[in-house]
């Protein structure tokens, strides 16, 4: 059965009544992204957005269009962070009440914003999916207005003012890319975007760990994933919607999939070359950006969904990202058993200009002969050039070297 699908005239409605909500986030221009795909890259910023990511705009949308009686019941959420705080602050900005159900991993800065925009929070569940049973159930036994994060008209519809700014700010744009878990972000920039521009091309990308669109584009209905396994916590949806599933099957060009080191090395990208913290999933089109260049025609805008990331997730995806592009090198090397043996393999990678992070000498392996230690070692380099240089001046050293 066809779904009605959002129009571009909905979301210049939505639009007007976002005028005065949320930041115009800025465009900003990738030479480093240029130079690898071969034409202008740009960067919509919605991780400069009120509340650190784009879900603003689709809260605000669904909870302004609510009658009086139905904001005086209250409204109920699900999410991982995101949602939860556009849903917190567009009802604090209406003076109606917020419950909002989260995961109990929901990252602690998430679970704080939230509160500080006044909505209740209830951790509950392992599982976005379990969050969203029990927001669904509370919904149903307060009776309160159940807020979806993504298969709504009106939340696709505020979504989609960010692709109505793309165009505006970008009128030769050939090709959008934007993240998707759900699909209310890429739906509704589909929508607009088609209403104006209908040859450019639109392209979702998903985390390979939590891709639910490719199964249920092919059977012709959501399906839900088993599993969700990613670090990208702001995409990590079991299932699409009935309604985003019908966007995405009728206005999005292609579904790609980013794995979990293409998100590392987009984030850490993105802080040294765009000077932007951004989310694992905020990442995940610049992702698909550094995978494959050759594939997106330029002029291109890549949507950046969101900036609101745990430190602790930061440093650990910092680490893994350079680790991804080659800046970490990890190393066992066997070595002679006597004095001055651990300060002669120091001394060699401090001559070949890496910078030691990490030192374990290990005595009683049974891989050891007697009269043999092993070392292992973590160094930065400049890269994987850099790298092999340095596996090149160990080698020569006569150091058996395992990179591990």
């Amino acid at each position: 059965m066809s779904v009605p699908l959002v129009t571009g005239a909905d979301v210049e409605a939505a639009a007007a009544l976002l005028a005065d909500v949320v930041r115009r986030t800025p465009l900003h221009h990738s030479r480093a992204l240029a130079d690898l795909v071969g034409g202008p890259v740009w960067l919509k910023s919605e991780n400069l957005q009120r509340t650190g990511s784009f879900k603003i705009r689709g809260a605000y949308t669904r909870i302004a269009r609510l009658t009086e009686d139905e904001r005086a019941r209250g409204v109920v959420a699900a999410s991982a962070g995101n949602h939860a705080q556009g849903v917190a602050l567009a009802a604090r900005l209406l003076g109606v009440r917020a419950t909002v159900f989260m995961p109990v991993s929901a990252p602690l800065p998430k679970v704080a914003a939230t509160r500080g925009y006044g909505a209740t929070v209830e951790l509950t569940g392992a599982t976005l999916t379990e969050a969203l049973a029990a927001a669904v159930a509370h919904a149903a036994a307060t009776d309160a207005v159940f807020v979806h994060p993504f298969d709504h008209p009106d939340v696709i519809a505020g979504q989609g003012t960010v692709g109505l700014e793309v165009v505006e700010q970008c009128p030769g744009v050939a090709t959008v890319v934007v993240p998707a878990g759900g699909g209310g972000l890429v739906s509704g920039t589909a929508a607009a975007v088609r209403a104006v521009r209908p040859d450019v091309r639109l392209v979702a990308v998903q985390a390979e760990g939590a891709a639910a669109f490719p199964g249920s584009l092919a059977a012709g209905r959501p399906v839900p994933l088993t599993s969700t396994l990613t670090m990208a916590d702001g995409i990590a949806v079991g299932a699409p919607g009935e309604l985003t599933l019908a966007h995405v099957r009728d206005l999005v060009d292609d579904v790609v999939t980013v794995s979990e080191e293409d998100l590392s090395r987009a984030l850490l990208f993105c802080l040294e070359r765009a000077k932007l913290v951004v989310e694992p999933a905020g990442v995940a089109a610049v992702a698909a950006l550094l995978a494959e260049p050759g594939a997106f025609r330029p002029p291109v805008v890549a949507v950046v969904s969101g900036g609101n990331v745990d430190p602790v997730l930061l440093m650990k995806v910092v680490q893994h990202g350079m680790t991804a592009a080659g800046r970490y090198l990890s190393l066992r090397l066997r070595v002679p058993d006597r004095p001055g043996s651990l300060v002669a393999v120091l001394s060699e990678l401090a001559a070949c200009g890496a910078n030691v992070l990490e030192v374990e000498h290990e005595r009683t392996s049974q891989r050891l002969h007697v009269g043999e230690v092993e070392v292992a070692v973590v160094v930065e380099t400049r890269g994987p050039d850099h790298a092999g240089r340095v596996l090149e001046g160990l080698r020569a050293g006569a150091y058996a070297v395992e990179v591990t």
